[in-house]
């Protein structure tokens, strides 16, 4: 069984700092990317940010020059780095991974239990 789990996420005020973290553990043979989404109230799950197996990132446009998406392939683990944060950056985190379970016969998109990050004004 695979279990992605996050943590970081909190309350923050406008122009502070938040670091999530994420941990893909169980049966894993392959991970190829991985990512953070998020969810506002009332409004669809968006990209964040992604990262590729090679550490080719993408950035939706609204979160670029302050956001860092990073990966640590021996632990299987990304984080994102989010500064400056904005009022509209409030959201639940998902953390996602395309992700090949041994005992599998494809990749699969496995998905975090998510975490929220209020941004006060």
């Amino acid at each position: 069984q695979v279990q992605l789990v996050e943590s970081g996420g909190g309350l923050v005020q406008a122009g502070g700092s938040l670091r999530l973290s994420c941990a893909a553990s169980g049966s894993i043979f392959s991970i190829k990317g991985m990512g953070w989404y998020r969810q506002a109230p009332g409004k669809q799950r968006e990209l964040v940010a992604g990262i590729t197996n090679g550490g080719r990132t993408n950035y939706a446009d609204s979160v670029k020059d302050r956001f860092t998406i990073s990966r640590d392939h021996a632990k299987n683990t990304v984080a994102l780095q989010m500064n400056s944060l904005k009022p509209e950056d409030t959201a639940v985190y998902y953390c996602n991974a395309d992700l090949f379970a041994r005992g599998s016969t494809r990749y699969l998109d496995y998905w975090g239990q998510g975490t929220q990050v209020t941004v006060s004004s």
